[in-house]
């Protein structure tokens, strides 16, 4: 199968530069990011965090001045880029840097394609963006990849509570007459569901932790040591 094309596309107002390395690689386990675009107005010092950054990474940066709304400018920006990529076709995927509600109708457009939309934001990002995304990034577990990782399946206090309709509804789509839905299709369930979903949020540094953590579930290893089914108890 042929490796996916990325375009990251990056609104430096709505995005944390202290993440780049992480958010780059993130992004890289969905294909080979084959353009690198960040906006914003780089005659200004607020951006002065990202321009230490562009030269390591091959971000090229785009200038949108800031006339009346600078913000406004930085979107409108992004959205035709996306746009004329999208009609080229020269890209296969998509993930717009943002936790800012204006590109909920890109999203949408680029899904309407046939092409996979991935955002990157901040938990607090607005539903409809968040949504309108195939899979959706917190910011936040991104910074939780320096961090210590919770190597054991208890459920830490301050984390998301696991949604058990969402597991159930999941694994009935995928699982088999076996009555075992193979830990990637189950995960790709979860994320059609829930373009949210990510076992980081649960505080777990891995899916099969998340998996062992869920009550009246229990993993199935198959013989080849290496392929893990989930089935009900």
């Amino acid at each position: 199968m042929e490796t996916q094309k990325v375009a990251i596309l990056i609104d430096a107002d709505n995005a944390n530069s202290a993440l780049i390395e992480q958010i780059l690689n993130e992004v890289g386990k969905y294909g080979r990011i084959t353009v690198k675009r960040i906006y914003g107005d780089w005659t200004t010092q607020r951006n002065n965090k990202w321009k230490n950054v562009l030269n390591t990474y091959a971000i090229r940066p785009i200038q949108k001045f800031a006339y009346a709304n600078a913000k406004n400018s930085s979107d409108i920006a992004l959205v035709i880029d996306a746009m004329d990529l999208l009609h080229s076709k020269i890209v296969d995927s998509f993930c717009i840097v943002s936790s800012d509600s204006d590109y909920t109708g890109l999203a949408h457009r680029i899904r309407e394609e046939g092409l996979n939309i991935i955002g990157i934001g901040k938990e607090h990002t607005p539903e409809a963006f968040k949504k309108a995304c195939i899979t959706f990034i917190w910011e936040e577990n991104l910074e939780n990849n320096n961090e210590t990782k919770f190597n054991n399946v208890k459920l830490p206090s301050n984390k998301k509570v696991i949604n058990y309709d969402l597991i159930q509804k999941a694994f009935n789509m995928v699982q088999n007459d076996s009555g075992m839905a193979l830990f990637s299709k189950f995960s790709e369930a979860l994320r059609k569901i829930d373009p949210e979903f990510d076992y980081r949020s649960y505080g777990f540094n891995n899916f099969t932790n998340f998996c062992k953590s869920l009550s009246g579930y229990e993993i199935f290893t198959h013989q080849d040591k290496t392929t893990y089914s989930l089935k009900v108890k």
